[in-house]
């Protein structure tokens, strides 16, 4: 009998290895290498004047990243560009590796002509994000792009699977180059607004001066997951489709109670999901984004309108615009703002519910009440944080922090975080946070303007919002049963916002304005979160390709110690998002080095990519020849499959 048994015993062992080493994979994830060639082009005059654009491989905005939870995502950049350059991948929290945040106090900057290539991790996460050039007031010129962070096949995602998926990249675009508008503001006073409002890149519908507008192709009946993102640099918005509902089901990174909305406030510098049900007659309807605060007419450049295009349609949008709520109605954003909660029962990227941690009972450590304003130092206009305006190092705080604990970079603690600086300054505002000690963030804004702030390497918990000063009594009015968590808030003017953060992610992070011009004119600190274990387990060391500048440039005071990075097999799941054979990629070794491609292109003012031919915008499912998450799903048939033979041997 025992010798009649030893047979599925051992086709149940070996079941049991297989699925052991299937779950290893989707929980380890895959490597995907990307190739971008960041350039300008004078050609695509998406505000119909003659500006330089920051391509990506010829694409503007740039390539999708399409990645699932855990992924390592390799992003080798050629800097064809005649501006030093950093990329930075907005609400991706680099878990236990700020050497890959691309920002000035973490990375030194690409320089024209040079190559360098990002490693980093979509650890633990899931949603909608994007990047963009994060220096040099880059990103009014271009060079965003979408990131998708899939679940892993084996969590359920709390909403029926969608048709497809659609990026919809929303931002204000100026008529001038981003080059004049920085010397503007690097000389006077005198700065202009942003004159136009883009659809992924592209002009609004039936405008006068529009040569191309996006359209969004659907299928009566189907529905369909819109992914939108502000990537402008200081409209908020308020988006609508015409005659269609959305569904709120995501934002940055976390699945929200899901309601239903006529139309939905983006912020500079945020992310959300809806689903859109194609559930009209067959038609054309008009997609609209218009700035708040704003007295845009439905015939301005200022308000972005896009087409949904149902694929048996023969008649075109027609009629008024769909309107939406008074642009100066703040307490719309604001109510609107706080029905968002999150969904506490549903895993994200991990099959446990998002409301396994949460901050119901949590002891704050220490708070943070940050006032954002203007000042005029040394003559000029400045955004300042309790009276402090961010003067940018040449060596990125993070070089000093690991080389010489900050010593001649910057001095920690030296700017309050509690209360304003008596007299208006510059300098070099660095504040420690306690490791894993519950931090509150107050945000106060007193500028004219809605704000927005973000934290790089967290989520932070969206405690409260409300008008006028806040006090300590305002923390009676907080959400701490369900408040929704994500990387970046609005704070509206005259008001505040509070969020809770847990400082478990050593490194130093930039907290800062989403406002591209508060931004650049220092309106930003750095955070440092301190562990001092030095188990590279808790933190990672440098990579083995650091850039070194400023202070360390010609050498660095003792060798950086290589890291291990994530296997770089060619031979492992690898893609490269435009569907063609990825350049090869150059070796860690070459630190900053010129690569043959980038050595043998013409000078940035003369380098053109390839040309492209525009195309509408269809679903995103058609787009790839690779897509990581789909072969995981395929992967995860088969497995469950062989667990059902497995149960069979029974």
């Amino acid at each position: 009998m025992a010798a009649n048994s030893a047979g599925p015993r051992l086709k149940l062992v070996a079941c049991a290895i297989v699925l052991l080493a299937y779950f290893v994979t989707i929980a380890t994830g895959a490597n995907l290498f990307l190739d971008w060639h960041v350039s300008t082009d004078f050609n695509l005059k998406p505000a119909s004047t003659d500006q330089p654009v920051i391509t990506i491989n010829g694409m503007f905005p740039g390539p999708l990243i399409n990645a699932t939870t855990n992924d390592v995502i390799h992003v080798n950049v050629y800097n064809h560009l005649d501006d030093p350059l950093l990329f930075t991948w907005n609400g991706i929290q680099q878990r236990l590796d700020s050497w890959q945040d691309g920002v000035s106090g973490t990375n030194c900057p690409i320089q024209p002509g040079r190559n360098w290539t990002y490693a980093f991790q979509t650890k633990d996460q899931i949603g909608t994000f994007f990047y963009f050039p994060s220096i040099n007031f880059l990103k009014a010129g271009g060079g965003f792009g979408p990131i998708r962070v899939n679940n892993r096949p084996v969590i359920r995602v709390p909403f029926a699977k969608p048709e497809a998926e659609f990026d919809v990249l929303i931002g204000d675009w100026y008529n001038s180059s981003y080059k004049d508008i920085r010397s503007r503001l690097d000389t006077t006073a005198d700065v202009l607004l942003p004159d136009w409002m883009l659809i992924n890149g592209k002009e609004p519908y039936m405008n006068n001066f529009s040569q191309s507008y996006e359209t969004f192709n659907v299928t009566q009946g189907k529905t369909y997951l819109l992914r939108i993102s502000n990537v402008g640099t200081a409209w908020s918005f308020n988006f609508r489709i015409q005659y269609h509902q959305m569904v709120l089901v995501e934002t940055e990174g976390s699945y929200v109670n899901q309601i239903e909305l006529d139309s939905l406030d983006v912020h500079v510098g945020q992310s959300y999901s809806v689903l859109v049900t194609a559930n009209q007659d067959a038609a054309d309807y008009y997609i609209v984004a218009s700035p708040k605060m704003s007295n845009a007419t439905n015939n301005s450049t200022l308000v972005g309108v896009a087409v949904l295009h149902y694929d048996n349609s023969t008649t075109p949008a027609n009629g008024s615009l769909p309107c939406g709520p008074d642009p100066f109605d703040l307490m719309f954003s604001l109510t609107q703002a706080k029905s968002i909660r999150w969904n506490m029962t549903t895993g994200a990227a991990r099959p446990n519910p998002q409301g396994t941690f949460n901050v119901r009972n949590v002891t704050i450590s220490e708070t943070f009440v940050l006032a954002a304003s203007t000042a005029t130092i040394d003559g000029l206009p400045r955004y300042t944080v309790n009276n402090v305006s961010y003067l940018t190092p040449d060596t990125p705080l993070k070089l000093a922090d690991y080389f010489s604990n900050g010593a001649g970079v910057y001095e920690l603690d030296t700017y309050s975080t509690n209360s304003s600086n008596v007299n208006s300054v510059r300098g070099v505002f660095v504040a420690s946070a306690l490791h894993k000690g519950w931090t509150e963030i107050v945000l106060k804004n007193n500028l004219d303007m809605i704000d927005t702030w973000h934290l790089d390497g967290y989520s932070f918990f969206v405690v409260g919002m409300g008008e006028g000063e806040w006090n300590p009594e305002s923390r009676s009015s907080y959400n701490t049963f369900d408040p929704v968590t994500r990387s970046t808030v609005q704070v509206y003017p005259g008001g505040w916002s509070a969020v809770y953060v847990y400082p478990d992610n050593p490194g130093i992070w930039n907290l800062r304005s989403q406002n591209l011009q508060s931004w650049y004119q220092g309106e930003e600190l750095y955070v440092r979160v301190y562990d001092p274990d030095p188990n590279p387990a808790k933190e990672k060391p440098p990579p083995a390709n650091l850039l070194l500048c400023g202070k360390f440039e010609a050498s660095a005071p003792s060798p950086v110690p290589s890291v291990s990075p994530a296997p770089m097999d060619p031979s492992s799941k690898a893609c490269n998002q435009q569907g063609t054979s990825p350049a090869p990629i150059a070796p860690s070794s070459n630190t900053n080095s010129t690569s043959t491609a980038a050595s043998n292109a013409p000078s940035s003012d003369a380098y053109n990519p390839p040309p492209t031919s525009p195309t509408p915008n269809f679903p995103s499912s058609n787009a790839y020849k690779y897509n990581p998450h789909r072969t995981r799903s395929l992967i995860g048939l088969i497995s469950t499959a062989i667990w059902f033979f497995c149960i069979g041997l029974h």
